[in-house]
């Protein structure tokens, strides 16, 4: 079927009771281009919820008028939506079309039954969320549509499935599926040709066969192709293949894939092409930050290559199907995925959640993910779901089984994994488990993780999740890494992963990874900042017992990335690499001084709020932490050249000084000789305001974007991060402004304004393309001079 987007002359607005509106009370649609996050757009409320970013739920309508010409009358007409949050209700020039409860499902909606041709039609949804989700979800459109065109015989949307059953040596045999619709009231037959591609276009293999389809059916034709000397996908060289399938002069289709082998067992762990590899993941929303839930396919782009940058090789989203366009990111760059069902099975976490519609909607929503999936060689693991209670029990085991069943049916090339809490497992003996002799349960502990490990280990948890764990390919386990080396023994069969772990034990962990064979990775909570869940992460000072799990309004972001919501890396992320043992290099940050000597209370998600700064204006002379992140035997720190010790160092090592302005400077040292070193120093006064795009050229369509970059540094590049200030943007030219933001944690600006206080010396711009030409930014800041720049748009 023909494909094209369907992003554009869309209308919206909050959602009018009809009946209030024929007394008179309405509200005006006005223009927008999809995606769009209608939640975005709302102002937040401190009697909000946390869990939301205390943004309200609402009811929101979008409206569409199209042209269908007299010619397609006869024809297959498709509107494709790749999600909508939620409850989406469609209707066609007034008439029931479709529906989807869940909002992260890609549903179609067969449009041809309602439409008048040779005049113009309409096309409404309704979407609405309210209470169903303990994160920010966003709200209406938020992801691309589509309009798609075909014959009464044609190849079904996504039709075309792709695997690769044999692979060895200098060959790969590749088996292309495509089932063929045929709705007319005859028998038809035609040519089917399959076509495989190298990433240089070179055609590498054929086949053309008849096929023949029944007036009415669909039927399914396959061809085995063998392609010589394959380029295998990894996440090293992530190489790509196109496969264009033709069916006679009816119908076109093209998807891509990869070759690639994957083996698992408790002993070699993970093995992608016959070599063995360590997830070194992070769990992810789907917000996009400043853009809100908005899925465009440059913020898909770049949020993959800055968290490869960073050092993870996988992505887990969480806890929700991951977008085509970040699935089709990951092939390019090469990052792994576990995508994910679902949050909640029957048992409710928010009270109007998808558990309400879980029991009628749960095989086709699997159903989607898998089509989505498919083709994509990225993806390796599914999870049929994240922290469901119900996992402990008998039915409940009944239940995943059913879902992990209905998942091997559609694909059995992937293998699957169900992310455990086992905490909640057991959530309804909690009590009585806290007065058996267990060690731990007992004694208030100041750490989280410590209770929730030791539940972990208990013998109730080790009989309660048998089962579910039992009938999975890899055990997935949600901050339980006591189970990891005692289940080498108890269960010598079972194969674990660390579906979500604490950022603060990375490295505990993944000296376990490291040591286990079973073990095949950690994903930590969460490698890019997110909306919702405000101040889990977030440096907390006192007593212990006033730590509080949810910051009060206006905090907006939960604070435990290792990414900030600008794709910034923040202190953990080079503390990260380095445990990973892809730094040499040291890395220093320093804690805010204001804080100094007060006992640190955070979360065990929460790092220390140290910074890679030496501009501490009005402390000088003050008391300050260092923190010197290194792999190494010892740390130096030097101060202008003076010594402030060489110590014997640890992953990360601590110093107190004294505040004084100048130059620090870390120095690692292995077996007496220097490894590597890192340099802060103090900003000048003169301040000056920089801007700096992602790229210097953007396409005008597929939803690209281009990401500017707002920094306050001295006249030497030196960012000024204690001289924050309201940025002013301006944007013309064949571009618009859609989202200006920075990392704050706790704020009451909007990321569509036009004007936003930049965050430790930086904001950042983002703007789409609205034809081919010229973009021209103008920003400026008070006491600084404007900058300019022009970025270019160029046709697809």
């Amino acid at each position: 079927m023909i494909r094209t987007s369907f992003n554009d002359g869309w209308q919206f607005r909050p959602k009018v009771n009809p009946f209030a509106e024929l007394s008179g009370q309405t509200l005006p649609y006005r223009e927008v281009t999809l995606p769009h996050d209608a939640m975005l757009e709302q102002e937040r409320r401190p009697d909000g919820e946390g869990a939301n970013a205390y943004f309200p739920g609402g009811a929101y309508e979008y409206r569409k008028t199209f042209f269908v010409p007299e010619e397609l009358r006869g024809k297959r007409i498709i509107v494709e939506f790749e999600g909508v949050y939620r409850d989406a209700t469609v209707h066609v020039n007034g008439d029931y079309a479709g529906q989807r409860p869940y909002g992260y499902s890609c549903f179609p909606i067969v449009a041809d039954p309602y439409l008048r041709y040779g005049q113009d039609n309409e096309i409404r949804v309704e979407a609405r969320s309210h209470q169903d989700s303990r994160w920010y979800t966003g709200a209406g459109i938020y992801r691309d549509t589509w309009l798609l065109v075909g014959d009464v015989v044609r190849v079904v949307p996504g039709g075309v499935r792709i695997s690769t059953p044999d692979v060895a040596a200098g060959r790969a045999v590749t088996e292309v599926a495509t089932t063929i619709a045929n709705d007319s009231i005859a028998i038809r037959t035609a040519e089917l040709t399959t076509t495989i591609r190298d990433h240089a276009g070179n055609v590498v293999a054929v086949e053309t066969a008849p096929v023949t389809v029944m007036p009415g059916a669909t039927t399914t034709a396959r061809h085995r192709l063998y392609v010589r000397t394959p380029s295998l996908w990894s996440p090293d060289s992530p190489h790509l293949y196109t496969c264009d399938v033709t069916l006679g002069e009816l119908d076109t289709e093209s998807v891509t894939f990869g070759i690639r082998t994957l083996q698992l067992d408790p002993e070699h762990g993970l093995r992608v092409n016959g070599q063995g590899i360590k997830l070194r993941g992070a769990c992810v929303h789907h917000d996009n930050g400043v853009l809100g839930a908005a899925t465009f396919a440059r913020a898909e782009e770049r949020r993959v290559e800055l968290l490869k940058e960073a050092g993870f090789n996988a992505i887990r989203m969480s806890h929700q199907p991951m977008s085509t366009a970040m699935l089709n990111a990951c092939d390019r760059v090469g990052m792994l995925v576990v995508d994910e069902t679902f949050d909640m099975w029957t048992s409710g976490k928010h009270p109007f959640d998808y558990s309400l519609s879980f029991p009628e909607w749960w095989e086709r929503d699997i159903e989607a993910m898998v089509a989505k999936d498919y083709n994509h060689p990225s993806v390796i693991l599914y999870s049929i779901g994240n922290e469901i209670p119900e996992t402990g029990t008998p039915a409940g085991a009944a239940l995943a089984r059913d879902l992990a069943e209905k998942v091997r049916a559609l694909d059995g090339t992937r293998y699957l994994t169900n992310a455990v809490n086992t905490m909640l497992a057991v959530m309804s003996d909690l009590a009585r488990l806290r007065q058996q002799e267990q060690p731990g349960i007992n004694t208030a502990m100041a750490d989280a993780g410590d209770m929730m490990n030791a539940i972990a280990t208990s013998d109730l948890v080790t009989r309660r999740t048998a089962e579910a764990y039992a009938m999975l390919d890899v055990a997935g386990m949600n901050y339980a890494d006591s189970r990891y080396g005692p289940d080498r023994e108890a269960f010598p069969n079972r194969v674990i992963l660390g579906t979500e772990t604490f950022p603060t034990r990375i490295a505990h962990n993944w000296a376990l990874v490291e040591q286990h064979g079973h073990v095949i990775g950690d994903f930590t909570w969460t490698g890019w900042d997110y909306l919702g869940e405000v101040g889990i992460g977030r440096p907390q000072y006192g007593e212990l017992d006033r730590r509080a799990f949810t910051a009060p309004y206006p905090y907006l972001t939960a604070g435990c990335g290792d990414l900030d919501i600008t794709g910034h890396r923040r202190p953990v992320s080079y503390y990260r690499e380095i445990v990973y043992g892809l730094r040499t290099a040291p890395y220093l940050a320093v804690q805010r001084p204001e804080h100094h000597g007060e006992p640190f209370v955070g979360t065990p998600w929460a790092w220390s709020d140290a910074i890679a700064s030496w501009t501490w204006p009005g402390f000088e002379g003050a008391p300050i932490t260092v923190e010197v992140y290194a792999a190494a035997d010892e740390v130096e720190l030097l101060l202008d050249g003076r010594s402030l010790g060489r110590v014997p160092a640890e992953l990360k090592t601590v110093f107190e000084a004294v505040y004084e302005p100048g130059e620090l400077v870390a120095v690692a040292y292995r077996d007496g000789v220097e490894i590597g070193r890192n340099v802060l120093r103090t900003a000048s006064d003169a301040v000056r305001l920089h801007a700096e795009t992602d790229r210097p050229a953007i396409t005008a369509t597929g939803g690209d974007l281009a990401y500017v970059t707002l920094t306050l540094t001295d006249e030497d590049g030196t960012v000024h991060t204690a001289a924050d200030r309201p940025v002013s943007v301006e944007v013309s030219g064949s571009g618009e402004l859609i989202a200006l933001g920075s990392a704050d944690p706790s704020t009451e600006e909007r990321f569509d304004a036009m004007r936003r206080r930049t965050y430790e010396g930086r904001a950042l711009a983002i703007i789409r393309p609205t034809g081919t030409g010229k973009i021209r930014l103008r920003a400026s800041a008070f006491e600084c001079a404007p900058v300019e720049m022009v970025i270019e748009v160029r046709s697809a």
